[in-house]
């Protein structure tokens, strides 16, 4: 199992080098391959307006088969490791949102259906809060959410 594991890793990872080959020898256009960036979803902006934002009037179904690995208690001044895998199909996107921060999406990022699901990125608390994860697929987005207990630091 780990060498058929190995296998398709190399394969995807070959097909995505030549794709980056191809595109920095100019044979792909550079305004389709780079990625949208879109600054008003990284505003300070409430909550309920970043997840209509973010949900595009799909519903959410919350899913016990999306795995996140993150601390329950943190520094505030200390970046959070946030692990998210799942098992769930044909996911198009993982959003990770703090409800608490000034600025709730952390990060959208955006995923091939060739690779699997997962995510593994740092990202600051201010206060204790929710932090909802969501997978998007074609027709609705699967959430879970986890609290995180932020404490002053100390010396």
């Amino acid at each position: 199992m780990i060498t058929s594991n190995r296998r398709e890793f190399i394969k995807k990872t070959t097909a995505l080098t030549g794709y980056s080959m191809l595109s920095a020898a100019g044979f792909l256009n550079s305004q389709t391959t780079q990625a949208q960036w879109d600054a008003s979803n990284f505003e300070p902006s409430p909550m309920d307006e970043v997840l209509k934002s973010v949900l595009k009037g799909k519903p959410v179904v919350d899913s016990d088969k999306i795995h996140v690995k993150i601390p329950q208690t943190a520094d505030n001044k200390t970046p959070v490791s946030i692990t998210i895998q799942t098992t769930l199909k044909d996911i198009q996107s993982i959003s990770i949102l703090v409800e608490q921060n000034p600025v709730p999406l952390v990060a959208t990022f955006e995923l091939s259906s060739a690779l699997e699901p997962f995510v593994s990125t740092r990202l600051k608390l201010m206060h204790s809060s929710f932090v909802f994860v969501l997978l998007e697929t074609e027709k609705v987005f699967y959430g879970i959410k986890h609290t995180v207990s932020v404490s002053e630091g100390v010396c």
